[in-house]
């Protein structure tokens, strides 16, 4: 176990920016930057032991800048879409970045917590990153204090932990957006990927992916993955929903959900024989399949695109602050956002 810390490149502000290396005892590695507090790379061995990067992303800060597809970022305050692009609390309205045709996506694009430059305290076998978001920054209200952790275990189990306090009730809803291909990060697509989601019910979208409101059950449709089955099997229906977001890009309603850590997914590759079970204590998660991953260049010389990678984002439902019959990610005074994921290889 240890963490070891080398120079990853120079932030537009002239902050270091610096990669944090975690291993365990198995050689297992993550490796995250303090810019975005992003995960840019997690060998994981596969059935014979063999070490592979099974994350997508890149290899130099400037990319990062970019990363249109948000690889390996940690997004806040607020995960996945708003609609409209405003809301109402506490009687008053508040205008958040339109950056999505009409609606918010992932707060801001440039200003979001994937842009920032975090600080960061050492721990034993993990980091804890830190960050302060001031009052009406990116249209959000209340000062905000942020922490966010990585731990590796010797059970190939990385946990990530979420905390943030609010001097102001505003929207707290953050999730993590690595992009996953247990084949390698090189493979190419996710389609033969067996996957299963512990969801009965999901949150159906109009076009622009905001939800209807609707909580409807995955039985009999394209959208129930409550037994394993491979990710390409129904991906291509005939199906309106799967017209809207290209594919699967959809806020799954965890089964039992009630703030306790559970098992919500298992995601597997019958090639390298590679699993990953994710554990959390948020009520949904966003399953996308990579539908729409622009072509990138990407580390060790890799070309990404369409279905390369497969992302599990952890979260509220979207836009439930329009939606009061949602679980509700408004925190702020004798509330705070708390909250743990972990993906752990087996």
């Amino acid at each position: 176990m240890g963490v070891l810390k080398e120079k990853f490149g120079t932030a537009r502000g002239g902050e270091d920016v610096y990669a944090y290396t975690l291993t365990n005892a198995n050689g297992m590695q993550a490796k995250i930057i303090n810019f975005g507090a992003n995960l840019v790379s997690l060998l994981v061995p596969d059935k014979d032991g063999n070490l592979t990067d099974v994350v997508l992303g890149y290899e130099t800060l400037e990319d990062y800048y970019g990363n249109s597809n948000f690889f390996g970022a940690t997004i806040g305050p607020s995960a996945n879409r708003i609609g409209g692009a405003g809301f109402e609390l506490g009687g008053r309205h508040y205008d958040i970045d339109a950056n999505d045709g009409e609606n918010n996506l992932h707060s801001h694009m440039e200003d979001g917590y994937h842009k920032r430059v975090w600080d960061v305290t050492e721990e034993e076998n993990g980091i804890t990153l830190t960050l302060e978001g001031k009052d009406g920054e990116m249209g959000f209200p209340g000062n905000k204090k942020v922490r966010m952790s990585y731990h590796l275990s010797d059970d190939n189990a990385l946990r990530l932990s979420y905390h943030a306090s609010s001097d102001a009730d505003t929207i707290i809803n953050m999730t993590n957006h690595t992009y996953f291909n247990l084949s390698g990060h090189k493979a190419g697509r996710i389609e033969n990927h067996l996957l299963q989601i512990n969801a009965s019910c999901y949150t159906p979208v109009v076009p622009g992916a905001i939800p209807t409101g609707q909580i409807v059950p995955v039985e009999g449709t394209p959208m129930d993955f409550t037994k394993k089955k491979p990710i390409g099997q129904d991906i291509n229906a005939d199906c309106e929903q799967l017209k809207i977001g290209q594919g699967y890009d959809h806020n799954f309603v965890i089964d039992g959900a009630d703030g306790m850590v559970r098992e919500i997914a298992e995601a597997e590759d019958p090639v390298s024989g590679r699993k990953m079970k994710v554990f959390t204590s948020l009520p949904g998660v966003q399953f996308y399949a990579g539908n729409c991953i622009s072509k990138e260049n990407g580390k060790e010389n890799a070309v990404y695109g369409p279905r390369s990678g497969f992302c599990l984002e952890t979260q509220f439902y979207p836009d439930n602050i329009h939606h009061p019959d949602f679980p509700q990610s408004v925190f702020g005074p004798g509330k705070d956002y708390d909250f743990v994921t972990i993906y752990q290889f087996v």
